[in-house]
């Protein structure tokens, strides 16, 4: 996903950190939430000293008085960030005045998002050792591809953000420590360098409407030198071999990574236990469905016959014909309320941010009126012909992609976020929330009916389910147990049967996406909470996806305490 994944998302670690890590952006103290008479203002006094410490993040939300301005990543600007949050949570959990349960709701809520962010920003380093923390920060997407004004004013947003890029590359090259990772490397020089190719390239398309000879000159000259100190920083990234090891976090790091985030305690070896059960569920459904598909073949031949049905035009068209009639099977089946009217476009990513296969840019809840794109990417095209071929998916696998990103998934989940009662729902939609409940549905929607009973598409559906138990597994693996990028890439295609193309960028995410489990670790507690909240009564469905997603996105044990009137949050799976 991505609110740019900024927000969720979720997609990839370059979108979720946007919403997971940020630094100060003004050379003042932000505003202490401290003192406040009352939960909203405290809650407001925390929101005004955030946002100028999160510029880029407040403008994918809506507020554009931030447009043009980019986090200081200087040691001091780092520093503050540390300690507004560290001030954040401490007063959160010291404030004593007289509360609703909603606001004490909201101030547990803040204390997660808090302690999350606290945790990449400090207990990881993730400033000084991973390039994903800097990539999603610097995606100037929104002033291109966001019609949130005209093109002119737009035009002198990404002016005013290209005028900052040189300093922020020399920030980014005095923090990151060489050498890192070689798949770190590979995303880096990928990340920075598609930076450089965008800001004179479709970035310069995307504002030839312009007409002022002036403006266009101020944007050809900004745009150069923030393309220029691209390229140095993707060439520093690439400047020392890429090592084999260096990206785990270690198994206390991890432990504490998804306590902090999604208030998830249960132990290691448990989770490890959890993701192989469903791993091996879906390899059982999946042998079921292939011995009726594709009789008397392996399950690999299996899912190359159902990736072998490739739209003749290619997934950017054939996602815009497959969104109308999942939309049309939510209301047929009435399985969750659809609030608004809102639609969702489709078109190919950018070429900076293809390190996932898909994922959706949401406008925040200060936009008013404006539309969600859905991105496809192509394959890598310094990959072989049979690989490529390979990465673009059969029509049934593309069909749950679609439903992950749009009905009922991100897009559905973003229209009633923007609608949540609290603006913490609204705003800081979390990893495991918005990606569980994305896939989630894809299961879900199979079970309402989805495709009939037809083989291929229940095909279509676990190949995206054995995609995230990998994930899973490896994120466990890669960080807690040793396992190694090829070690990775080999359960991808053997044990999940993802294809060369998707094992291999998988592989690679798990290093720097550490959190990337959390597609099937929000999925199974999603599953839970329905069952035991509905009690096994299909007819409650809807009422419970209303329940669930009128929260907005905060750690699904937190929702589960509300929703089971349970006395603290606890994951149960």
């Amino acid at each position: 996903m991505t609110r740019k994944f900024a927000r969720f998302g979720g997609a990839a670690m370059a979108a979720t950190l946007l919403v997971l890590t940020a630094c100060n952006a003004s050379d003042k103290t932000p505003a202490s939430a401290s003192g406040a008479k009352n939960w909203t203002e405290f809650r407001d006094n925390f929101l005004a000293g955030y946002f100028p410490l999160n510029p880029n993040f407040a403008v994918y939300q809506g507020k554009h008085e931030f447009d043009g301005k980019l986090p200081d990543w200087s040691p001091e600007g780092l520093n503050k960030q540390i300690a507004f949050l560290e001030k954040t949570i401490a007063d959160a959990k010291a404030f004593d005045g007289d509360m609703t349960d909603a606001e004490k709701f909201e101030r547990d809520y803040l204390v997660h998002v808090a302690q999350g962010q606290l945790f990449f920003l400090k207990d990881a380093d993730f400033p000084h050792k991973n390039p994903a923390y800097y990539v999603g920060q610097l995606d100037p997407n929104v002033y291109i591809a966001r019609p949130y004004a005209d093109a002119t004013t737009r035009m002198k947003a990404f002016i005013a953000y290209a005028r900052k890029v040189p300093a922020a590359a020399e920030q980014i090259k005095t923090n990151i420590k060489l050498p890192l990772p070689a798949t770190f490397v590979k995303y880096g020089t990928a990340g920075f360098g598609g930076f450089a190719d965008y800001y004179t390239g479709d970035a310069k398309k995307a504002f030839a409407e312009v007409k002022d000879p002036e403006l266009q000159k101020q944007f050809d000259d900004a745009a150069a030198k923030a393309a220029a100190s691209m390229k140095d920083l993707a060439a520093y990234i690439g400047s020392k071999p890429g090592t084999a090891d260096g990206y785990a976090i270690g198994a206390d790091k991890f432990a504490r990574m998804i306590l902090t985030n999604e208030a998830v305690d249960t132990p290691l070896d448990e989770l490890e236990r959890i993701g192989q059960a469903d791993l091996k569920r879906n390899q059982d459904a999946l042998k079921a469905a292939c011995a009726t598909y594709a009789a008397g073949m392996t399950i690999a031949d299996c899912m190359k016959k159902m990736n072998s049905d490739k739209p003749a035009d290619g997934p950017v068209a054939e996602a815009r014909r497959q969104l109308p009639t999942l939309r049309a099977f939510l209301v047929e089946k009435d399985l969750v309320t659809i609030p608004g009217t809102e639609q969702a476009q489709v078109e190919e990513s950018p070429p900076y941010n293809r390190q996932n296969s898909a994922y959706i840019d949401i406008p925040g809840p200060y936009e008013k009126g404006l539309p969600s794109v859905y991105y496809i990417s192509p394959p890598d095209p310094t990959w072989d012909k049979a690989t490529q071929d390979a990465f673009v998916p059969g029509k049934k696998d593309l069909l749950f992609t679609s439903v992950h990103e749009v009905w009922p998934g991100h897009f559905l989940n973003f229209l009633h976020s923007n609608r949540a009662e609290s603006i913490f729902g609204k705003l800081f939609v979390g990893y495991a929330f918005a990606e569980g409940w994305a896939h989630y549905t894809e299961e879900m929607m199979w079970d309402a009916g989805l495709g009939n009973g037809d083989p291929e598409t229940h095909i279509g559906q676990l190949s995206n389910a054995l995609l995230r138990d990998c994930r899973y597994l490896s994120a466990i693996g890669l960080h807690t147990k040793g396992m190694t990028v090829a070690d990775s890439e080999k359960l991808f295609k053997e044990q999940c049967y993802q294809d060369d193309g998707n094992a291999k960028q998988q592989a690679a995410r798990g290093t720097y996406d550490p959190l990337y489990l959390n597609y099937t670790m929000g999925k199974l507690m999603i599953r839970k909470l329905r069952d035991d909240w509905t009690k096994g009564d299909r007819t409650k469905w809807k009422a419970f996806h209303d329940e669930f997603l009128s929260y907005g996105g905060p750690p699904i044990p937190m929702v589960r305490a509300a929703m089971m009137k349970e006395d603290r949050p606890k994951a149960v799976f």
